[in-house]
Parts: structure tokens; C-alpha cells; sequence
């Protein structure tokens, strides 16, 4: 279901590359206090020192009653030697500028009621201005107020903003343990319905409800679908985004139900029941469903909290792909071939084609997936890991490294073949699974690579799907089983039959 919108898909790496680096940080402080605030400026204006040490520190003062557009009503005295905090309007940022520097003031900060923006002026202002500038949210500097009092000492530094961070661990990381699990465990779902298991209840976990994708002309409708939904996600994206954050909790409630209730069967947990009326309820199931909906609704709730609610973004993200991965089943190589085909000239496609036909010159995949609603909401389809190093951007707004779930799911389902082949098979070293998760392994580390040397994000199934389909046909190759890999499941059946 959501999966056709889940925008296989959105594969922009590095959302930070987009930043300008204008961003900047207030360190204000009483002696005994301090605290940092955001701030906004231009490398064109005085430059800032880039550590705190070599950061010089002045005293700051309450100008906000005026917006400093003359120094009529402004005592030189108060504002000599100090840093002053004006109000945004009326007049040019580099006017209020050189009347602070008239009043012989040594930083200028402009709070703003409004979104901040970097502080620009024509070319030839940037040279008669030698103060530092910078703009600031009003609500800061009256939350510094109330915890500073009167008494504050401000510093303004910019630290560099790094490209590499080690949020990209923490998603290379997820990503491959992420595609390891989801295939290990369909792997063993598999073996289990070889060996006719039953799991709790009675229930043959054969009929656990997994679905396979066996004819290409149901992969082509597929693929078809899924382009379908993206380009209704752009004309309509401002009411069907709230069907798919809808869609995405059930989903990922159910999703996170089936990960925890499976952990819970590993480690032999009993079920625990009781009956109501000739009717069997069972103890834990209860407990596990209500605490993934509570999770799932916590997540839909605070869903644009961007301080703390990508954990369980990403908890619910990791369940999805996870419950993805070993309900929907691939065939056969064949199929594999054909669905990552499909999905790779469809990823290309709306990334780098579509620019051409749209009025902002910005892909369909771009502007869906960051969301170009006014509202603010955005498609739940990423995982997100805030980056470290960007200190002075986290305090504007959370800077995210993203990995589009598309990205694990698509390279996952052929994982997870390559899991299934080898119980086929009774590969006890399961080759063709490690090395299927070895080059998913190699496809990102390039993906990351490539995104780092051109400093723009990448579709990364332009890299994975070469490599991991390109790696399997060698390996199967190179054993000699080539014919019973690309006919999986069909070959294996008539196998059974004529032994």
C-alpha cells in the first residue's frame, strides 16, 4: 500500500548539502550562565571568528525600542565599545549598520520577528561596514532577557561546517543492519515453511501472510503504480500527504508489532492467553499492540518535533522495512532483475529528467519528498540521523543526514532472495546472502563517497542495484548454478517434483 507512495525511491543522501552555512552562534553569558543561540549572518560583512576562544566578548545591550535607522533618541554613551541588539525594520540592513558604527558600537545584532534570512546588501556596502552583523530571533532575545537579566556578555563565532559527519556511519550502519535482518529473517521464515513450523496457536508460520511478486507483467503495474502515486503526490501534495502519514502509522504499527512479537517468539517468551466468551485472547499480543500504536501515535502527534522524534522516525522506519522485506517475496532472479531495473530508470528518471519539465527547474522526487507544502509536513520516508558537527545549523534547525527507505527496501527484497536460495539450496556458509549484503555494503560506501566529491546528494540506487544485482549473477555464475538463481522458486518446485 504505501509502499507505491513510499517513493522507493527518494534517494537525496545528505540533506545538509543544501545548507548555505550562514548560520552562526550567540554566546551570551553572565559570568555564571551561558547559553547558545542561533543566529544569521553574511560572510560578505565582517567574518566571525570560527572557534569560541578566538571569539571576542562584549558587553550587550537592550535596543530592541528602536530600529536604529538614525541615532536620533540613542545615548552614544550606552551603545560605545558594546555589542547592541535593534529591532528588524524600517530601513537596509547596512543603514543600521553604519549608524551603529557611527555610535562607535562593536557588533550589531537585528532580532527578527520573522524568518530569519541572511542579511545581504549591494556589493558596495559590504566594504564601509567593520562590525560583525548578524540577525537573531526576537523570542531568543527575549527568553535571554528573562535567564540574563540586564547584565550579558555576548560572543559571536561561526564554526566550518565539515561535509563529513559521523551521521553517515550511523546510516550506513542502520542501512546494513537494517538489509541483514530483514533478509536473515526471511531466510528463516522460508526454512520454516520448508520444514512446516508451526508458531503460536497452531498456526503454520508457512501462512504467515507473505506475498510474492512472480509475473513481470504484475512488477511492470507495479512500478507503473508507483509513478502514478508520485506524480498525484505532486499535483495533490497538500492532501494526500496527511493520507500517507496515516497510512504510514498503521503500517508501521503493524510492521513494528510482527519485528517485536518475532524477537519475543526467539527469546521464548510465552504468549499467555485468556478467554471472554469462548473467545482466545493472548496476553502479550495485547501488551505488544498496545505499545507499538502508542509509539506509532506518539510519532503521528509530534511528528514535526525535529528535536527528538527521528528516533522514533527511525525505530518505525527500521520496523517497516524489516516487515517489507520478509513479507513480500521475489521469485526468482529473473523478477529481481526486473523490479531493480524498473525501480533504478524510475528513480533516475524522477530525479534527473524531471527537472526539465518543472516550472522550479526541481525534480518531482525532490520537491515530494522534502515536501513543498507551506504547511511544513513532509512524507515519512526517510531515515534520519542529525548531523554532529553542525552545531551553529542545529541550533537554527535540525540538519539531517537521510537515507530514503526505498534505498534499503529495494536492495533488501533481493537480499532476502538471496537468504531464501540459499536454504534452497542448504548453503550452510549462505554465500549468496553475504555477499549480496557485502556489495549493498560497497554500494553505499560509493554512494557516500560520490555524494562527498560532487557535495550534492545522489539517487543511491544508481549504485546499489548494479552492484548487488551484478554481484549475485557472478557469484551464482561462478558456482554453476546460474539456472537454478535466475528460476528461484518455479525451478526449485519442479525440482521436488521429479525427485
Amino acid at each position: 500500500m504505501d509502499r507505491a507512495v513510499k517513493i522507493v525511491l527518494f534517494s537525496v543522501i545528505f540533506l545538509a548539502s543544501q545548507i548555505n552555512c550562514q548560520e552562526a552562534i550567540l554566546r551570551i553569558s553572565n559570568g555564571n550562565t551561558e547559553r547558545d543561540y542561533c543566529i544569521v549572518h553574511n560572510h560578505s560583512w565582517t567574518p566571525l571568528s570560527e572557534t569560541l576562544d578566538a571569539a571576542l566578548q562584549y558587553p550587550l545591550v537592550n535596543l530592541t525600542s528602536t530600529v536604529l535607522c538614525n541615532t536620533s533618541g540613542v545615548n552614544p554613551d550606552l551603545v560605545n565599545g558594546k555589542a547592541v541588539v535593534v529591532m528588524r525594520g524600517d530601513c537596509d540592513f547596512s543603514q543600521k549598520a553604519r549608524v551603529a558604527q557611527s555610535l562607535n558600537a562593536t557588533a550589531l545584532l537585528i532580532a527578527s520577528n520573522k524568518a530569519l534570512t541572511t542579511p545581504t546588501a549591494n556589493d558596495s556596502e559590504y566594504a564601509k561596514v567593520h562590525i560583525p552583523l548578524a540577525l537573531m530571533r526576537y523570542r531568543d532575545f527575549l527568553e535571554a532577557q528573562q535567564m540574563f537579566g540586564d547584565v550579558m556578555q555576548a560572543k559571536l563565532y561561526a564554526p566550518p561546517n565539515s561535509k563529513i559527519d559521523a551521521s553517515i556511519a550511523v546510516m550506513l550502519l542502520i542501512a546494513i543492519v537494517t538489509i541483514a535482518l530483514g533478509g536473515y529473517w526471511s531466510g528463516t521464515c522460508e526454512r520454516d515453511r520448508l520444514n512446516g513450523v508451526s508458531g503460536g496457536g497452531g498456526e503454520s508460520k508457512a501462512d504467515s501472510g507473505e506475498l510474492f511478486l512472480y509475473s513481470p507483467l504484475k512488477v511492470v503495474f507495479f512500478v507503473a503504480l508507483m509513478c502514478g502515486m508520485l506524480v498525484l503526490m505532486y499535483f495533490f501534495y497538500s492532501v494526500l500527504v496527511y493520507v500517507i502519514i496515516v497510512i504510514f502509522c498503521l503500517a508501521s504499527a503493524s510492521a513494528l508489532f510482527s519485528c517485536f512479537d518475532a524477537v519475543l517468539d526467539l527469546v521464548g517468551c510465552g504468549t499467555g492467553s485468556f478467554s471472554i466468551q469462548s473467545h482466545n485472547f493472548s496476553v502479550r499480543s495485547i501488551i505488544l499492540a498496545a505499545v507499538c500504536i502508542t509509539i506509532a501515535v506518539v510519532w503521528g502527534v509530534y511528528r514535526n518535533e525535529d528535536r527528538w522524534i527521528w528516533i522514533l522516525q527511525d525505530l518505525l522506519g527500521v520496523a517497516f522495512c524489516l516487515n517489507f522485506m520478509k513479507t513480500i517475496s521475489l521469485s526468482n532472479f529473473k523478477i529481481c532483475v526486473i523490479l531493480l531495473s524498473l525501480l533504478l530508470l524510475y528513480d533516475v528518471f524522477f530525479v534527473f529528467i524531471t527537472p526539465f519539465f518543472t516550472k522550479n527547474g526541481v525534480s518531482i522526487m525532490v520537491q515530494v519528498a522534502l515536501g513543498p507544502d507551506a504547511s511544513g509536513e513532509k512524507l515519512p520516508v526517510v531515515m534520519r540521523v542529525p548531523r554532529f558537527s553542525a552545531w551553529a545549523q542545529n541550533l537554527c534547525m535540525m540538519q539531517f543526514s537521510i537515507l530514503g527507505y526505498g534505498d534499503i527496501i529495494v536492495p533488501g527484497l533481493l537480499v532476502a532472495y538471496c537468504s531464501r536460495f540459499d536454504v534452497w539450496i542448504n548453503s550452510r556458509r549462505k554465500v549468496y546472502f553475504v555477499s549480496c549484503c557485502i556489495a549493498y555494503f560497497l554500494g553505499m560506501i560509493l554512494t557516500f563517497a560520490v555524494m562527498l566529491l560532487s557535495g550534492m546528494g545522489q539517487p543511491a540506487l544508481l549504485y546499489l542495484v548494479p552492484f548487488t544485482l551484478i554481484t549475485c549473477a557472478v557469484v551464482a555464475a561462478c558456482r554453476g548454478e546460474m539456472r537454478q538463481f535466475w528460476a528461484g522458486t518455479t525451478y526449485e518446485r519442479e525440482e521436488l517434483t521429479t525427485a
